[in-house]
């Protein structure tokens, strides 16, 4: 898709990451939500019938729910582009799986959302494999 960029940051120690899928021009998105224990962050805009039309980004993050924090990073780098909401807040949806057992439970992930974009690529550019949130999965 033209002007949809992707990409990672994976931490060694921690054996987790953030994948981030950037849509500057802005997406509509759905999600289904499941299971018993989600992690996610402003999913719910994405309800049919709420206010939000389009997002500006998704992630998916690694380190349970301290990955979540990317999502901040991403907004802060919208943000400084001018991109997002008309009050200049970018929409960051994110979800994250459970993968602390993997590495070291104690490395954070969320200093990564503070240097994006760490490897945006255009797809099919970026990196595939075990990269990003998916890093430390069994």
């Amino acid at each position: 898709m033209p002007g949809v960029l992707a990409g990672h940051a994976t931490g060694r120690v921690g054996m987790t990451g953030s994948t981030v899928v950037l849509c500057p021009g802005g997406a509509t998105v759905a999600v289904e939500v499941r299971g018993s224990a989600p992690g996610t962050r402003q999913t719910d805009l994405l309800r049919p019938g709420n206010l939000v039309e389009e997002v500006q980004a998704v992630l998916l993050a690694g380190g349970s729910a301290f990955g979540l924090e990317a999502a901040g990073g991403v907004a802060r780098y919208l943000e400084e582009r001018g991109l997002g909401f008309d009050t200049g807040v970018a929409r960051v949806p994110g979800a994250v799986p459970f993968d602390l057992g993997v590495g070291d439970p104690r490395a954070r992930q969320a200093q990564a959302g503070d240097t994006w974009p760490v490897s945006m690529r255009a797809p099919p550019l970026y990196a595939r494999g075990r990269w990003g949130p998916e890093r430390g999965r069994r």
